[in-house]
């Protein structure tokens, strides 16, 4: 077993292929506080669409910090997520031995809530933020694609779902302007 694979079996991962491609465990997981947030406390950790369970956690973590903060202190906060990480998924990601790892969740988290920022503060308008926001997470279509090809480490990790935030965000934005006189699921006043 090669000498990385000895360092990944310590720290927890186990390794499911010789490619060094590990799958994380608690014992990873707690074995360092940069692979805590980058998996997301815990919610990267499932074997299937773990980036919907991050997107998931952005949620409450959203409404519980959305009230207590102005804009200005909020938009300053997710600005150190972002800056933060940008190393939290660049340790965690070399660590895995698998740089864009998909139990890596921060950027789910920091560029989902960055949407939520943005969009009217009903349950409706929120479904169909977290609905785009995964689709285009998903999916990369065209540009996003090509920024995660173009940026490597935790800047490349973190930067694609920057860019499929905005394209979540530009589409609520038209879906906003296509729509004026919605009222109803997505809550009068909202538009």
């Amino acid at each position: 077993m090669p000498q990385d694979a000895l360092w990944l079996c310590r720290q927890g991962a186990s390794i499911i292929s010789f490619r060094m491609v590990a799958r994380p465990n608690l014992r990873f997981l707690l074995s360092h506080p940069a692979h805590l947030i980058a998996l997301g406390f815990g919610s990267g950790l499932p074997p299937f669409a773990p980036g919907t369970f991050g997107t998931l956690l952005a949620l409450p973590v959203f409404w519980y910090l959305e009230p207590r903060l102005g804009p200005t202190d909020f938009l300053l906060l997710l600005g150190l997520m972002y800056v933060a990480g940008v190393w939290i998924c660049d340790k965690t990601g070399r660590d895995l031995g698998v740089e864009d790892h998909k139990a890596i969740v921060w950027d789910e988290i920091t560029a989902f809530m960055i949407v939520l920022f943005f969009t009217p503060n009903t349950l409706m308008w929120q479904a169909v933020a977290f609905l785009l926001f995964r689709l285009f997470d998903i999916f990369k279509p065209g540009l996003i694609r090509s920024i995660e090809r173009m940026f490597r480490g935790g800047f490349g990790v973190m930067v694609d779902d920057l860019v499929a935030a905005f394209f979540a965000l530009i589409c609520l934005t038209l879906l906003k302007l296509l729509l004026p006189n919605l009222g109803g699921w997505f809550g009068p006043g909202t538009l």
